[in-house]
């Protein structure tokens, strides 16, 4: 049997997230246009990559439909001008789209059958709300397999709360403003924007250019998120502030074999160290990065205390906190989403699982004693997906 080939992450780059919906600065904006605006400002930045090297297109949409169908990652390819020689396709696992798109190149490139590949997602819930068009087999209900609630990802966070009493609102909303107060002190710092893609925007007021994400509340405070109003349940605990919006966005990166990295000049980023996917109830979907996180570790032969950086999908603050008991890591350590997370910045469902790698990559850069990071995040109808990845900077000092 032939050695695996190793599997690096170059680079990668997204767009600024936009709330959805007709007042969101994406309502004029295509969802194709955007996907394709990513691709293009990573090739500029990648400038010595021969477009006719590139194997594979995979970009992922959970609602492929209308601006987000017609097979997107072939439609992208074309329209970002590569050669027509370079193949694509749409993939789907609803959050983890582009978290797939990248383990599916990923297991390519480590077969030996692509060298290097473009792995992305997009979602533009404006557009497309969650589940738009879907028709759920009656199987599901009348035989008992799921719970009608199940198809509702807010009512699976209150569960969430019910199997778990001390996972509090109150606890919640605190690690909910630290989300927002952290992603609005990595704003501060510039640490976001050099892999934030300007996009032209037509609103109402006439032509602008999109360079933050929309939706962040840096204002937010624990006295004003106890105030919202739970609107999965009387008395729930699960609010628009302490979960993620309906967004609307694109992500990109490139993934290559070590050896066609250094052919080309091209600084790989991370290491793909393994990844995993597991299954878990469909109506306690936030549970499932726990056995994916615990398979990934097992198939790395490693321990959560290898991990020294965590960049988790903010789907709910409760869903988080689960994850972080479940492990043994309290809910400020720092080792977990130190720029903030989805709360924050937004959740453009299939294409948020690239937006943790950027992030992880540039954080390696500044934490060369950190070997090990982890991006991991829940998926609907139950499942989660994890992928561990070694630092390149790693100079085996503890940081002080």
């Amino acid at each position: 049997m032939a050695e695996r080939t190793d599997v690096v992450f170059v680079d990668g780059m997204r767009t600024p997230f936009g709330r959805a919906g007709e007042k969101g600065m994406y309502w004029q904006t295509r969802a194709d246009d955007l996907v394709v605006k990513a691709m293009i400002a990573m090739l500029e930045r990648n400038s010595q990559l021969p477009k006719d090297r590139i194997d594979e297109v995979a970009i992922a949409a959970t609602t492929q439909q209308g601006d987000q169908g017609l097979t997107i990652g072939r439609s992208a390819a074309i329209l970002a001008g590569l050669p027509r020689s370079v193949p694509g396709y749409a993939i789907d696992r609803m959050c983890a789209g582009a978290m797939t798109a990248v383990t599916a190149v990923a297991g390519g490139i480590s077969f030996g059958a692509y060298d290097i590949a473009i792995a992305g997602g997009v979602e533009h819930m404006g557009h497309h709300p969650m589940g738009s068009g879907a028709d759920p087999n009656p199987r599901f209900v009348a035989e008992r397999m799921v719970s009608p609630e199940a198809l509702n990802m807010g009512v699976t966070a209150e569960r969430i709360h019910d199997r778990y009493p001390h996972l509090t609102k109150e606890r919640a909303d605190r690690y909910a403003a630290a989300s927002q107060h952290k992603t609005a002190a990595a704003y501060d710092a510039g640490k976001i924007q050099p892999d934030l893609v300007p996009v032209a925007i037509r609103t109402s007021e006439g032509w602008g250019l999109a360079t933050r994400d929309e939706a962040m509340r840096p204002e937010t405070t624990l006295e004003g998120l106890g105030d919202l109003r739970t609107p999965f349940r009387p008395h729930g605990r699960v609010t628009a502030g302490n979960a993620s919006g309906l967004n609307d966005g694109a992500t990109v990166s490139l993934i290559a074999s070590s050896e066609a990295a250094r052919e080309l000049g091209l600084a790989a980023k991370m290491r793909m160290v393994s990844f995993a996917f597991a299954g878990v109830d469909p109506e306690i979907m936030g549970l499932g990065p726990v056995p994916s996180t615990e398979k990934a570790l097992r198939k790395a032969g490693l321990s959560i205390d290898d991990i020294g950086l965590f960049e988790l999908n903010e789907a709910f603050a409760v869903q988080v906190l689960a994850f972080l008991d479940h492990f043994g890591l309290d809910d400020d350590d720092a080792r977990v989403n130190p720029w903030g997370g989805a709360i924050a910045v937004g959740h453009p469902l299939a294409s948020s699982g690239v937006r943790l790698m950027i992030q992880l990559a540039r954080q390696f850069e500044e934490r060369p004693d950190v070997r090990y990071g982890l991006t991991a995040m829940c998926v609907g109808l139950g499942q989660g997906g994890t992928v561990i990845w070694e630092n390149p900077h790693y100079n085996g000092r503890k940081k002080r």
